[in-house]
């Protein structure tokens, strides 16, 4: 878990509330986890009715804001506000609003928490409200997470659900979903409906739940790429053939041109060393063991030719020069170019 976001969450469960909270940045994973918290255990029940307004920011400037949030709580220790979206304050960019909401988060309601969710970015550190909300509130910005910290969120996430996974599964499921943890956790939830917490997650239950083909996908694909395997490509490339809506090739292409740019990158790695690489390129660990491979089989300039190639192929399954070939042509030639 975040480290900030784990802080933040230990002392909301030992009810230290502090009297506002500015959530934000890129990972909304993290602002809604806390911001969900809050509404749930902040008040009883009973108390809700008359203390908890959830305000959605499009529809409420900073005066209405504040209006809510300097009320008292009817009947309760606390009142809780929860503005949603708050990226979306109407004049959170101009000087009137910024400055109200400045003026309250240095004179904040003590009895009141709350809570602005400004989600995809943070507040603009050019500005006096960007300058100073570190300083005046508990604040907290989400990054998104790098490939190499998904394994270790995908484990916890698992293991505080009470199951078990096994690495390869959390491999799979780390690749082939990517650094949304909303979505990723979407997806373990999907795939935890149908286990039980005897068994530890395969690779196989995964591939099953979240739609991956057991015996073809773009990870069997990249790894046949790896080894050189003409004859397992062959397989998989007529397999993809088959089935175009399951394994459409712009996303295959755009999986594999990410794949050989860190391959380029690993050339250029002094330390080459699966530990290394984790370390350089930002990747899972689970995943080292493919770079260190294609290092061995893929000389620097294939990698740049191949790279060139995949630019070309995307542009043709765009529509650019790719005259009477179909998507099926122009991957299969593409996937037998990469490998010689």
């Amino acid at each position: 878990m975040d480290a900030a976001a784990k802080k933040i969450l230990s002392s909301l469960q030992a009810r230290k509330f502090d009297p506002v909270y500015v959530l934000q940045g890129e990972e909304t994973y993290y602002i809604d986890l806390i911001a969900n918290y809050i509404e749930m255990n902040a008040l009883s029940e009973s108390e809700k009715g008359f203390n908890q307004v959830i305000l959605y920011g499009k529809d409420s400037p900073a005066n209405v804001i504040l209006t809510n949030a300097k009320r008292f709580p009817m009947m309760a220790e606390r009142q809780v506000v929860i503005v949603r979206e708050a990226q979306d304050i109407p004049d959170l960019q101009k000087e009137a609003g910024a400055k109200l909401l400045l003026d309250y988060f240095q004179r904040p309601v003590p009895s009141t928490i709350l809570v602005l969710c400004h989600k995809h970015k943070a507040l603009d550190k050019r500005r006096e409200l960007g300058k100073k909300v570190e300083q005046l509130t508990t604040t907290a910005t989400f990054k998104k997470p790098y490939e190499s910290q998904l394994p270790e969120f995908i484990a916890h996430y698992v293991a505080d659900k009470g199951y078990k996974i096994e690495d390869a599964a959390v491999q799979v499921l780390a690749e082939y979903v990517g650094n949304d943890l909303n979505r990723l956790s979407n997806e373990i939830d999907k795939v935890l409906i149908a286990a039980t917490k005897e068994e530890a997650l395969t690779a196989a239950h995964v591939m099953a739940q979240v739609g991956i083909s057991r015996e073809y996908n773009i990870f069997e694909l990249q790894k046949a790429l790896i080894r050189k395997d003409a004859f397992q490509l062959a397989k998989i490339v007529a397999y993809f053939e088959g089935n175009v809506k399951k394994n459409p090739a712009i996303p295959l292409v755009a999986f594999l041109f990410s794949f050989f740019s860190k391959v380029l990158a690993a050339h250029s790695s002094p330390d080459k060393s699966e530990r290394g690489l984790v370390s350089a390129l930002k990747i899972s660990p689970y995943a080292a063991k493919d770079y260190t491979s294609a290092l061995q089989n893929f000389p620097q300039q294939q990698i740049i030719e191949n790279i060139s190639l995949l630019k070309q192929a995307d542009l043709k399954l765009k529509g650019v020069n790719s005259g009477s070939e179909d998507e099926s042509q122009i991957l299969k030639e593409l996937i037998f170019k990469l490998i010689y």
